[in-house]
């Protein structure tokens, strides 16, 4: 069952494309907010005293920022409207990157980077079913994609325009662009999002209910174990680049700008191809995961390789608008929930893959053993995708 739709809900082409670009913006300073601390990490240690593993703990309270406020969030404005609500989250964030600009210590850094990280799975979530309910059914997939296209064009542009702006500004001045960013997203989404005072509202305990069907599970497994391996091979590109492929640093942002673009085509693809295939696509998707996954140690040896099988492992971005839409068909009674647990799951994904990886690397089996490891991960995601199609609910 989809999402309820009438057809007075679905919005001129045009207006339609405006909406779509306004949430993008948002997306586009989440994902630039989430992922600039990582190329300024020595910039923000040196400045405020602290050893690198010590910032490496402000990515993780991000990330448990998301998984904590994802549903929290969802939850508690069930009631708002999803507009009213979209405005409320962009302004947290605008507030804790603000924040995070001027921290003075290394406390206030972790916590107010928790706080930043709190409306980010809430806002994708939100926006996903804002943009997937207001064009026509066959259509939902691409209108999500086009929604994370913000977050794509964030890795390939954002993330180096951040880190070029603190190295040379102060890292501190990366933050405060992207509570810009976000300020930007709130005239942007009060100008370009309808306000629908007669949309269905939510009720909480409908939401937490709709959370006890087996599938709404096992789509968040396939998403937080399928979706690792992209950042277990991610994660350690820098060393495997200086170690493995023998390059200097100048070409790291070139493997990072491959992510990118291989990011920004699966995205694209990935929607296109849910409209198609329905959830058959998951099942593609992940298969098409292991061969990258697999490809990455025979290609890391030459920078032709590494750079051709970065854009690859970035179109494993594609796994994301297929699983949204997904859940927030088999929830449809808490479609906010759903699409804001999505990006909890894919936040684990982001703890568990460079986890993973980095047990096998200290153990001694090479930096570009997360290929081979970050393929286990995909292969474990399949068969929670088959066990799913063969569960009730399934199709």
């Amino acid at each position: 069952m989809s999402i309820h739709q009438t057809p007075g809900h679905v919005l001129p082409a045009r207006s339609a494309a405006k909406m779509e670009a306004a949430m993008a913006v948002g997306a586009f300073a989440i994902g630039t907010g989430e992922f600039a601390i990582m190329g300024l990490m020595p910039d923000i240690a040196q400045n405020l005293g602290l050893s690198e593993p010590q910032v490496g703990h402000a990515i993780s309270a991000y990330a448990l920022g998301v998984m904590v406020g994802a549903p929290l969030l969802a939850i508690l404005g069930a009631k708002l409207l999803r507009k009213h609500m979209l405005l409320l989250l962009m302004g947290l964030y605008a507030l804790g990157n603000l924040a995070t600009a001027f921290t003075p210590t290394f406390g206030s850094l972790v916590a107010f980077r928790f706080i930043s990280g709190l409306p980010h799975g809430a806002y994708f979530g939100i926006a996903a079913v804002v943009a997937s309910s207001m064009v026509p059914t066959d259509k939902r997939a691409g209108a999500v994609a086009r929604v994370m296209m913000g977050l794509t064009l964030a890795m390939l542009l954002g993330n180096p325009i951040a880190t070029f702006l603190g190295q040379h500004l102060g890292w501190r001045s990366a933050f405060a662009l992207v509570s810009m960013l976000a300020l930007c997203t709130i005239a942007l989404v009060w100008q370009f999002v309808p306000d629908r005072r007669d949309e269905p509202r939510s009720d909480p305990r409908k939401e937490l209910r709709a959370f006890t069907k087996p599938q709404v599970w096992m789509a968040l497994a396939i998403g937080a174990i399928g979706f690792a391996g992209m950042f277990c091979v991610f994660s350690y590109l820098a060393p495997t680049m200086l170690e493995v492929t023998k390059v200097s640093p100048q070409w790291i942002p070139f493997g990072l700008a491959a992510f990118g673009v291989g990011g920004i085509i699966g995205n694209i693809a990935g929607g296109k191809l849910f409209d198609r295939m329905q959830f058959r696509a998951v099942g593609v998707i992940l298969v098409w995961s292991m061969a990258v996954l697999l490809f990455f140690p025979v290609a890391a040896g030459s920078l032709w390789g590494v750079l051709l099988s970065m854009g690859l492992v970035g179109t494993m971005v594609s796994l994301a608008a297929p699983l949204q839409i997904r859940l927030m068909d088999i929830a449809h009674e808490a479609p906010s929930l759903a699409a804001a647990s999505n990006h909890a799951a894919f936040n684990l994904a982001n703890a568990l893959g460079p986890w993973f990886g980095g047990m096998a690397i200290t153990s001694g089996l090479g930096w570009t053993s997360t290929g081979y490891i970050g393929a286990a991960t995909a292969l474990v995601g399949l068969g929670v995708y088959l066990i799913a199609r063969r569960m009730k609910g399934g199709n």
